[in-house]
């Protein structure tokens, strides 16, 4: 009889513990799937939204490109003429208010000059072209106006270009407060959206940025300039530029 209930004990005891280990494994089986769901409605209730920023801002920064171009019959002669000139170009922008550091080189040549007019293949030497331009980089473009024409009552005879732009430090602190304001732009749309559905923003999974700087810069060339002394300044207008940033968020909602 004893060795009747031991055995029954016994049976007991292996049937209790595979019914927890069974409990054991649902639970585990429960969990992992709660997990599962959880991370993948995680991963699936995403929004994608972009958002913008964009501001006019008045340039800080000129580039002035203008030079001397002179023709002789021999190469001495055309570049003997052009250094004078520039020469006296150089001094009169220096006399006006162009710092030493703000000015360089740009291009040089010495170019030959054919005539073409007869049946010579070849064409005949006539002369030679010398051609000397000076780039001003600075950050006084109010006075743009004063340098062309100091420039060109000295001798130039080619105004290039002029380029309006931000300097370095300007365009840096003008695109981190485009930048915060375009995500906060995002933002504003991510949480109308979200809302709509009934849902809100829960996090953020990821930020791109991209940027769209100011145009290029067109130049500006003035007739007038090659007037010879201009009774009242050469009229420039920097204007402003427009720049701007974009985003594109992925929020995670919930």
């Amino acid at each position: 009889m004893g060795h009747f209930c031991n055995r029954n004990k016994g049976k007991f005891a292996v049937t209790a513990a595979i019914s927890i280990l069974s409990v054991v494994i649902l639970i585990g089986i429960e969990h992992n799937f709660a997990n599962i769901s959880a991370q993948t409605g995680i991963a699936n209730n995403t929004l994608f939204v972009s958002g913008s920023a964009s501001n006019q801002t008045k340039p800080d920064k000129v580039t002035l490109s203008l030079g001397v171009e002179t023709i002789d019959d021999t190469a001495q002669a055309a570049l003997t003429s052009n250094s004078d000139l520039m020469n006296k170009v150089l001094e009169a922008l220096k006399a006006a208010g162009v710092q030493e550091n703000e000015t360089s080189t740009s291009t040089f040549s010495i170019t030959p000059n054919y005539n073409y007019s007869s049946n010579n293949n070849q064409g005949r030497l006539i002369g030679f072209t010398v051609s000397d331009s000076i780039q001003i980089e600075s950050s006084n473009i109010e006075s743009v106006s004063k340098w062309i024409d100091a420039a060109v009552s000295a001798g130039a005879n080619n105004v290039n270009n002029i380029y309006f732009t931000l300097s370095n430090q300007k365009s840096d602190m003008m695109k981190n407060s485009l930048l915060k304001d375009a995500i906060d732009n995002a933002k504003i749309k991510a949480d109308i959206a979200a809302s709509a559905a009934g849902l809100k923003v829960i996090g953020v999974k990821s930020i791109t940025v991209g940027e769209a700087g100011s145009p290029p810069p067109v130049p500006i060339y003035s007739a007038k300039a090659f007037d010879g002394a201009a009774e009242s300044p050469t009229p420039i207008i920097s204007g402003k530029q427009e720049n701007s940033v974009t985003v594109s968020i992925i929020y995670l909602i919930g």
